[in-house]
């Protein structure tokens, strides 16, 4: 028995759990319960609508998806009814979603009103409980409503929308509410930029308020009495001053996000800053040198005659092939200038030849004048020695006869 009691209790706390999860998943999806309905986009189909039949058929079109309130939980969007109240040139339009059988919640009204000069004013005020106090948008349309025409005729009746829980017209289709980011992008495109909304905090007509208290429903605030807007957000007052914070906070985040990335960027663009003239300093002093050493090759290539094989890297543009041909007619000059300087040394030579050969010419000449001196020399010292030779004769001869007298006379 105690087993069976225990297990039912666990039961019993994990259906609870289940529920509760299940609520705050529903819940989690809206940031706020004004969020789901903008009244800019309200105003706007209120002004290209016909009537107000028109205009509820507006509210409640699948095309169009003005809506995105879902205020009963039942995870598809509320039917929103029309209906009015009118007394004289003021009439009060009157948004009701439609939660459950005879249950209704206002969402928000229009007062529509005509003064003495026939100039009409257009005011769609947000519920309180729902919007704060206050939160009035004016419309100023850039073109007159044709809704205007069916207001001020004779024998009006207002308008009493017939549809109510699960009795709907046939173009309705209910749809789930999409999340909150997805609503407003979609929302944008059903406001009609070419029209003005203009906010302001303070009703136009004193008559509306008093007609409107006599038609007024609360359905969902009685089911949620701590809930009003009031509740949820005490630091504001309405809708429009939460716009406001949400804005200023927008700005904030985004401007210290641009201060962080500018930071980084910074940082990031100095640091780079103070790297790249050092490498733009050290190319540009291989680029000297390496020009400066070629252009002291050439010039020692176009002095010399003697051919230096530099290696040179070549590739296949046309700046090489011009290099190519300038080289070429460079190595061309070179070779001429060789040849030049070759013929000019060989004409030097030349000259310089020229009195080697007067000095042989000369010796020879010398040469040929010491042998006649030596000829002249020897052909005048021939007589002196025929003179000699005879002189010494008679006396070899007189040498001998005393010889030979002696000989004789021994």
């Amino acid at each position: 028995m105690k087993t069976k009691l225990l297990f039912i209790a666990l039961l019993t706390l994990g259906f609870s759990s289940v529920s509760v999860q299940g609520q705050t998943t529903v819940y989690a999806k809206n940031s706020d319960i004004s969020d789901n309905l903008d009244l800019r986009a309200v105003a706007s189909m209120f002004g290209e609508s016909a009537n107000l039949q028109d205009f509820e058929r507006r509210l409640n079109d699948p095309k169009y998806q003005i809506s995105n309130l879902d205020l009963n939980g039942d995870d598809q969007v509320d039917y929103l009814r029309v209906i009015e109240s009118v007394e004289n040139r003021t009439h009060v339009v009157i948004i009701q979603a439609v939660l459950d059988r005879d249950v209704y919640q206002d969402i928000a009204t229009i007062d529509v009103e005509r003064d003495n000069y026939n100039k009409v004013s257009v005011q769609v005020v947000g519920n309180t409980y729902l919007y704060g106090a206050n939160y009035i948008y004016e419309p100023v349309y850039s073109v007159t409503p044709v809704i205007y025409n069916s207001f001020w005729v004779t024998n009006y009746r207002p308008y009493y929308s017939t549809w109510t829980w699960n009795i709907y017209p046939t173009y309705y289709a209910a749809w789930r509410p999409y999340p909150i980011y997805r609503y407003r992008n979609n929302i944008n495109v059903c406001i009609n930029v070419n029209n003005h909304y203009n906010y302001v905090s303070t009703r136009r007509s004193y008559r509306a308020p008093v007609l409107y208290e006599s038609r007024r429903t609360y359905g969902y605030e009685t089911r949620r009495p701590d809930y009003s807007f009031a509740q949820r957000h005490s630091n504001v007052s309405n809708r429009y001053d939460l716009d406001q914070r949400r804005v200023a906070s927008r700005d904030y985040n985004r401007t210290q996000n641009t201060y962080n990335t500018n930071r980084t960027s910074t940082g990031r663009v100095s640091s780079t800053d103070d790297r790249t003239p050092n490498r733009n300093y050290t190319e540009n002093r291989n680029s000297t040198d390496r020009s400066y050493n070629t252009n002291r090759t050439s010039s020692a290539s176009r002095d010399n005659s003697s051919n230096v094989n530099n290696p040179v890297r070549v590739e296949n543009t046309p700046r090489t092939e011009n290099r190519r041909d300038y080289s070429q007619n460079n190595a061309n000059v070179s070779r001429e200038s060789s040849q030049n300087m070759n013929t000019n040394r060989g004409s030097a030579t030349q000259r310089t030849e020229t009195p080697r050969s007067y000095s042989e010419n000369r010796g020879s000449s010398e040469n040929r004048s010491s042998s006649a001196r030596t000829q002249n020399t020897q052909r005048s010292e021939s007589p002196r020695a025929s003179q000699e030779s005879r002189s010494s004769q008679p006396q070899r001869e007189s040498g001998s006869g005393s010889r030979s007298a002696g000989g004789r006379r021994g």
